[in-house]
């Protein structure tokens, strides 16, 4: 029979991730909307993730730097986000994700964040992987649309070779023609080949990129199944972006989670998740 490759073990603070350790989250709103949202929506899934028995890392960007319009809300800064940041990673005791986009931006985030997450557009820009990869920081890198997934190999190895094997792949959907996605389930073992623990991004996978012409639009009634087939698959751990009020979410509401939802969904993937380990070492 087949079985998925075991991926190595990643510290993220007192976290386990990969290696054969249980199914984790990252999750949290797309950007940092205020101070005191960004503090609710951590400890609103931080509960939930405790309450369901996964292991949590929040996440919230203080820049989107690729919004579809000029209009788009693109965050507080990175000054002030990274002070929010800091103080809901000291008050709530959480490991902290956050994506940078310019390799100015590495050292700074590098001395708040956990986990920096290199945005698929960027997968391939060698000089931000390894400015990322100099901080000794874990590096989260999302497979670009445009990539195959043997592509990130070459990805990996650019992170690798400034000397930090601290490295999460993250699948985040394909291009498939314009303005959609499709998830190619065959990725995951194949990213697993890799060594590094899997993550599924399974709310960007949902995304219709521009497809409200000055926004992206969203298909989130099939966050689910989608997430489910990636549990099943093996992945290691599930990224989400969640929203008390995806409607009137300033970035990405459209293909956000609403966060009412995200109990019974980690209860669903944890159950899931622990027959396939259970199965993987039998």
């Amino acid at each position: 029979m087949l079985r998925m490759d075991r991926t190595r073990e990643i510290a993220v603070g007192a976290l386990r991730l990969g290696g054969g350790n249980p199914l984790f989250l990252i999750a949290g709103p797309c950007v940092i909307e205020s101070e005191a949202h960004a503090r609710k929506m951590a400890e609103q899934v931080a509960r939930t993730a405790a309450d369901a028995g996964v292991p949590y890392v929040f996440k919230a960007s203080y820049d989107k730097a690729n919004r579809s319009s000029a209009k788009g809300f693109r965050g507080p800064g990175l000054k002030e986000g990274l002070r929010i940041l800091q103080k809901i990673k000291a008050e709530l005791k959480l490991p902290i994700l956050t994506d940078i986009h310019d390799v100015s931006q590495a050292a700074e985030a590098a001395q708040v964040c956990d986990v920096l997450q290199i945005p698929a557009f960027l997968s391939r820009q060698t000089d931000l992987l390894v400015a990322a990869a100099k901080t000794g920081r874990v590096v989260n890198v999302k497979k670009g649309q445009f990539l195959s997934p043997w592509d990130m190999s070459n990805v990996v190895e650019k992170i690798a070779s400034a000397g930090n094997t601290n490295i999460v792949v993250t699948e985040r959907g394909a291009s498939f023609g314009y303005q959609n996605l499709v998830v190619d389930v065959r990725s995951f073992p194949i990213l697993q080949k890799l060594g590094y623990p899997v993550v599924f991004d399974v709310t960007h996978s949902v995304q219709l990129p521009g497809g409200q012409g000055h926004a992206s639009g969203g298909q989130p009634e099939f966050i689910e199944p989608l997430a489910r087939a990636a549990v099943a698959a093996g992945v290691d751990g599930i990224f989400l972006e969640t929203h008390d009020n995806p409607p009137a979410a300033l970035s990405d509401g459209a293909n956000a989670l609403p966060l009412p939802q995200l109990a019974g969904l980690l209860a669903r993937l944890k159950e899931l998740s622990t027959v396939v380990r259970h199965w993987e070492n039998s």
